[in-house]
């Protein structure tokens, strides 16, 4: 596969269409070895060579698609810092632009005054974080978790620290500017805890989910329950998706949930100004149910790769016999690609430990995308010939690194 060399510099967009040239280069030479062209007169009438020589230049093509991608990572980041930045002085705007057109008939206010100073207040030390960590993606670094992904967890409870330091600005700002003795009050009552208590339940709720969900996941890691492959790079919808790209029911009924609670108590503050926003206990408990799920479900999702049979594979029209050198078995089972490892160079890395001998999984490229092994639920490779005779133990070490049970088979003389 030929690929230009990578750009020099940090330029977001060179970066990013240098990955997509050598995508685009890694599709054409897996259809063209798909369909069985470009391969070698010498190893034409060995089925198993020409399927390890497919399998490496897949590989090798495949990690070049890799380097390209964490290339672009560090561009990537620095652009999305830029424009989180924008997108966050854009939101300051038009707080601006609608307080002044709600003001053309009731007149401006000092809560007014003070909404816009808060969010001021806000954005300046959150650009100032931006410009710090613009290497990390800016205001999003710190919602981004050792996977490498956008956590679900942390950008909830960061949407709910942010409405209630908000809150409470802008009441200390209205509060700072007021000079009637029973609007001090009232703005003073306001902060008591009858007012705020169902802000300050969802706002620990959030922060509890984040840390605790953290520390289980990194936990069930640790100790070979699950499977964490680390992501090139974050994406905006990392929140709602799971590993493996596809939208997650869970993530997205806590996002969604939570949003719905975080509008309500916004219109609350802009409604009663003098007051802490508190969400309804009916809603408190809607939050509290949504994270439950979303904590269990976490607790439970993936697991280690797991065998459930190995078989001989016999070609049809030949004998029935034990496990010889040169055969090719076929292991059954599930987890064999962890979620978030469907890119050719994370499948290429699956391996199975047959006695002390490692044997890299081929890849087997298909017509259209894809490859019919190594599967999640099936692997196909050769009996290697350093394996000694006599009986022996199989592993899957999937591209996470985790191993399955030991499954022992014989192979005869």
């Amino acid at each position: 596969m030929s690929v230009q060399p990578a750009p020099e510099g940090d330029c977001p967009l060179a970066a990013r269409a240098d990955h997509r040239r050598a995508e685009r280069a890694f599709r054409a030479e897996r259809e063209r070895l798909a369909a069985g062209h470009g391969i070698p007169e010498a190893l034409a009438y060995s089925p198993e060579a020409t399927r390890q020589w497919v399998s490496d230049e897949l590989t090798a093509a495949a990690h070049t698609v890799a380097d390209r991608a964490r290339a672009a990572g560090p561009a990537w980041l620095r652009l999305r810092a830029r424009r989180t930045t924008l997108v966050l002085w854009s939101a300051v705007f038009a707080l601006l632009l609608g307080q002044a057109l709600t003001a053309m008939g009731s007149g401006w206010t000092l809560p007014r005054t003070a909404a816009l100073l808060a969010a001021v207040l806000l954005a300046a030390p959150l650009t100032a974080v931006a410009w710090l960590h613009r290497d990390r993606g800016g205001v999003l670094a710190p919602l981004i978790g050792p996977d490498n992904r956008v956590s679900t967890s942390r950008t909830v409870a960061a949407g709910w620290l942010l409405l209630a330091a908000y809150a409470v600005l802008t009441l200390a700002l209205t509060l700072a500017g007021t000079d009637d003795p029973a609007r001090r009050a009232e703005l003073r009552a306001g902060l008591d805890l009858p007012h705020g208590g169902g802000l300050l339940t969802v706002v620990a709720l959030g922060c509890a989910v984040a840390l605790w969900t953290g520390h289980a996941v990194a936990h069930r890691v640790r100790h070979f329950r699950a499977q964490k492959v680390r992501a090139l790079r974050p994406r905006a919808l990392d929140p709602l998706t799971d590993d493996s790209g596809g939208i997650s029911f869970t993530a997205a009924q806590y996002v969604l949930v939570n949003t719905a609670a975080l509008v309500f108590a916004a219109v609350q503050l802009t409604r009663d100004p003098y007051q802490l926003p508190s969400p309804p206990w009916a809603l408190a408990a809607l939050v509290a149910i949504s994270a439950l799920g979303y904590a269990a479900a976490k607790l439970t999702e993936g697991g280690r790769p797991v065998i459930q049979s190995v078989v001989r594979v016999r070609e049809p029209g030949a004998p029935h016999s034990p496990i010889r050198y040169g055969d090719e078995l076929e292991i059954r089972g599930s987890g064999f690609v962890p979620p978030g490892a469907e890119a050719a160079d994370l499948v290429a890395g699956t391996t199975v430990r047959i006695g002390d001998v490692l044997v890299p999984v081929p890849l087997v490229p298909v017509p259209g995308g894809g490859f019919a092994n190594p599967s999640d639920t099936v692997l196909r490779l050769p009996v290697p010939a350093e394996l000694d005779p006599g009986p022996v133990d199989i592993q899957v070490i999937t591209a996470a690194g985790t191993e399955s049970g030991r499954y022992p088979i014989t192979v005869a003389d």
